[in-house]
């Protein structure tokens, strides 16, 4: 009697897609860190939608004081995104761009995501196009004060995006708030679980979900054949 192990792709597993939106400063990318954390696996992966703002901004979206509105949806490239989610979904690699916020531009250089069998997707319209919401088999929305969002956002654009305090005030009153009321909120009826400000306990239970997948996705890759 000789037992066998067979190995199969990973390719072969079904990819779990998981989309976590918000609006900014609601604390998404943190609230992914925590899951990513609890996670520890190599097998799950992070993406930011922040990559996909486009190389440059269509004027026609620019408001009445002349500056781009980085909150509206036409900022970002929806083509290369859809593609790389699909292609991350199909069990593939891809190369994201890097987006240079201090700049405001997408520098030449990337970075390879994937493959991976969880891919954590955050960004503020990850809940926005139909056909994205379509691949996402579980999706979350952070739901936070305004009050809240606004002071986080100040505190990071100054911080770490080299911007102005007027700048931000500014661009908040501009974009950021009109923008959150009509795109970015409506996005919530689509969420199958909406987190509020505390996300210690929902990342804990959204990484034991995740941690049951990949231990699913184990169990399905290795089966014994007696002979």
């Amino acid at each position: 009697m000789e037992t066998f192990l067979l190995v199969f792709p990973s390719a072969m597993d079904k990819i779990f897609l998981i989309g976590i939106a918000g609006g900014s400063g609601s604390g998404k990318t943190t609230f992914a860190r925590k899951v990513m954390k609890h996670v520890n696996s190599p097998s799950s992966c992070l993406l930011h939608m922040d990559s996909y703002y486009l190389p440059e901004q269509p004027k026609t979206n620019y408001t009445s004081s002349g500056k781009p509105n980085f909150d509206h949806p036409d900022a970002f490239d929806w083509d290369l995104l859809r593609h790389h989610l699909s292609e991350l979904k199909n069990g593939k690699s891809i190369r994201c761009p890097i987006y240079d916020f201090a700049t405001s531009a997408r520098t030449e250089e990337y970075e390879v995501v994937g493959p991976c069998k969880v891919v954590l997707f955050e960004g503020i319209f990850s809940l926005y196009d139909r056909e994205i919401r379509s691949m996402l088999d579980t999706k979350c929305f952070l739901h936070v004060d305004s009050d809240i969002r606004f002071t986080r956002r100040l505190h990071r654009d100054v911080k770490e995006r080299g911007r102005s305090l007027e700048s931000v005030i500014s661009q908040y009153y501009d974009t950021v708030r009109p923008m959150y009321q009509k795109y970015l909120d409506p996005q919530r009826q689509y969420a199958d679980f909406t987190v509020g400000e505390e996300t210690d306990v929902a990342s804990l239970i959204l990484s034991a979900r995740i941690k049951e997948v990949l231990n699913s996705h184990s169990q399905a890759g290795h089966k014994t054949l007696e002979k």
